[in-house]
This record gives C-alpha cells, structure tokens and sequence, in this order.
C-alpha cells in the first residue's frame, strides 16, 4: 500500500506577496516597458485608424488613450507580446464604435422642437403683434370694439351678434367692415 503523508506533514506552497507576485504576473503577459514603445512606435497609426472612423480629432486622441488604458490594464491577458499592437488596434475600433453608438443614442434621444411650435423669437414677435392689436382695438370705437370681439374672438356670427348687442344684421355688418378698416391702418401705421 502506498503511504501518505498526512496534511501537516506537506509543505505549503510559498504565498506571492509584494514585487515577487507582480513580477510573476508581467512575466505571464506583456510588459509595461513593451506596451509603452508599441504605443509610442504606432500612436499616430492608431489616431489615423480612430480618424477614420470617428469625425473630430479630440475624439480620436480620446479614443486611443482610453484603448491604451485599457490594454494595460489588461496586459496580463496578452500572452504574446507581438499581439499587443492587435490589441490596441481592435481597441480602438471597439472604442470607436461605442462613441458612434453613444452619440447616434444621443442624437435621438435629443428632444426634437414640434413642428408647430414657434421658436422664441417668433413667440417675441407674437406677442408684440397681440400688444399692437390690443393697441388698436382700444382705438375703436365702442360699438366697433364689441362687434369685432363677439364676432372673431368669441367666434358668434353676425345674427348672434346682432341679438346680443341689440342691435340689426345690417348694423353688425357695417361695424365690422368699419371696425376691420381701422383696425388695418393701425396695424400698419409704423409704431
């Protein structure tokens, strides 16, 4: 029968701590000092591929910084050091197209004005116009003044008109041809 030693009698393995660890790590993967010359040999190859892909440079020199980052932080992974220029290739067009994406996501999500609406300054213009005429409606004469507001702003027609203030069909329609003639030179009249 085989013998074995019981668990106390082996020997722990010796526990990585401090440099001894990291450098065991650097060794399984590409080295810092690697990294940083196959990014200072192809920084400008790489600007070149974010360019071609995204539109303004400072998002490119984002792009590559950020691929270089994250290669570094993940060097351990890149066994063969002469991967490393692959890596920061696919990187950056992996960035590149998450800061299409970001920004497409962006550009529909803008809220789009309605096609009503009015801009501020034609809201501005509006209200200037609503003044004047409020301007020129005060200018009326009274009986003009109450035919015109029941009939364009209260939306009544001429008979209705005519019941509510009294007076005949012939009198409402000679106070709002009138009233709309004086309302018309007003609005011209230079302020």
């Amino acid at each position: 029968m085989p013998v074995i030693a019981p668990w106390s009698a082996a020997r722990p393995a010796p526990l990585a701590t401090g440099r001894e660890g990291t450098d065991d790590a650097m060794a399984a993967g590409t080295t810092v000092d690697h990294l940083t010359e196959t990014y200072r040999a192809h920084y400008r190859s790489l600007l070149g591929l974010a360019a071609l892909l995204l539109d303004d440079t400072a998002s490119c020199e984002d792009v590559v910084q950020e691929a270089f980052i994250r290669v570094h932080s993940a060097r351990r992974r890149v066994r063969d050091p002469e991967k490393t220029l692959a890596y920061l290739r696919q990187t950056v067009v992996n960035l590149s197209r998450s800061a299409l994406r970001r920004r497409i996501l962006g550009l529909k999500l803008l809220s789009k004005p309605m096609p009503d609406m009015a801009s501020a300054e034609e809201g501005a213009y509006d209200q200037l116009e609503r003044d004047q005429l409020i301007k020129a409606m005060k200018g009326l004469q009274r009986r003009q003044r109450e035919v015109l507001v029941l009939r364009y702003f209260a939306d009544m027609t001429e008979a209705q008109v005519a019941e509510t203030l009294g007076i005949s069909l012939g009198s409402v329609k000679a106070y709002g041809s009138r009233g709309i003639a004086a309302l018309r030179v007003a609005m011209e009249a230079p302020a």
